[in-house]
């Protein structure tokens, strides 16, 4: 019996199951309560716990029961607890209208003060300049707040990076193509083929010298694609305590990602 044409067996090919999430509580023996995302993954192949900027992760694969899951849990508790402790990844507080009273910003906490007015904006304190101001209208919702904050960090990147870039162009065989900022899971920065860059729009809360260490690595895969031994020369050649920035990000990272996503919500919202 000849084959079905390729193009009728894709259609009466079983679709590929969706990956299934669910958000729950856990209590934790020291009183505390965490979120937990309980996710079956049909590519998942065992069960694993993980914790990232978006907090406590448990996978499934599709044939593993809940039993089994919550008994892998109790089994690693400990090991959740010390990355929770660790990251500190719980008490990263989230924007609060009206309440919020400092934001990060390159590695500082700077004082905010709220005033109602007509449209949503974050700027420098006119009366304090190392303090900030959140303009808030009476009927914005969270959504409008989140993006104004947003659209405050994203300047305040650029002008970071207007004030840096200058310095290493003149050495590179090309200019980046453009330069975007959003959030980003587990990178820092990113070149595409044609040479535009992303970069994590959190490098805006972290020290100055760590984002500028981003910024020249990111640069640096202009002139070398790879992560040979002649890129980190380039690396080393611009910024000799890169390895420095290197493990400040191993340290606070996954704080730095998990601050902004308190802040300025999920990407894409």
């Amino acid at each position: 019996m000849p084959s079905p044409p390729s193009s009728l067996a894709r259609l009466l090919a079983p679709k590929p199951r969706a990956i299934e999430r669910e958000s729950l509580e856990l209590h934790l023996p020291d009183g505390r309560v965490v979120a937990l995302q309980r996710v079956r993954d049909p590519r998942a192949r065992r069960l694993k716990l993980s914790v990232d900027e978006r907090g406590a992760r448990l996978t499934l694969p599709p044939r593993s029961s809940l039993a089994a899951g919550d008994r892998f849990l109790a089994e690693h508790r400990d090991w959740l607890l010390a990355q929770l402790d660790r990251y500190a990844l719980d008490q990263v507080p989230a924007l609060q209208p009206g309440v919020t009273a400092q934001l990060p910003l390159r590695g500082a906490q700077l004082p905010l003060r709220w005033r109602e007015g007509r449209y949503a904006g974050v700027r420098r304190d006119p009366d304090d300049p190392q303090a900030l101001l959140f303009v808030q209208p009476a009927r914005a919702g969270e959504a409008a707040l989140r993006r104004a904050l947003r659209e405050f960090y994203e300047a305040e990147a650029r002008a970071d990076l207007g004030r840096w870039l200058p310095r290493y162009l003149p050495a590179l065989p090309r200019p980046p193509r453009r330069v975007a900022f959003k959030p980003m899971s587990s990178q820092w920065g990113s070149l595409a083929p044609d040479g535009s860059m992303a970069l994590d729009l959190s490098l805006v809360l972290a020290r100055p010298s760590a984002y500028e260490y981003v910024l020249v690595h990111e640069l640096c895969h202009l002139i070398r694609a790879d992560h040979s031994r002649a890129f980190w020369r380039e690396v080393e050649a611009r910024f000799p305590h890169w390895r420095q920035e290197r493990d400040y990000f191993h340290r606070e990272g996954r704080r730095l990602k998990a601050t902004l996503r308190a802040l300025c919500g999920k990407p894409g919202r």
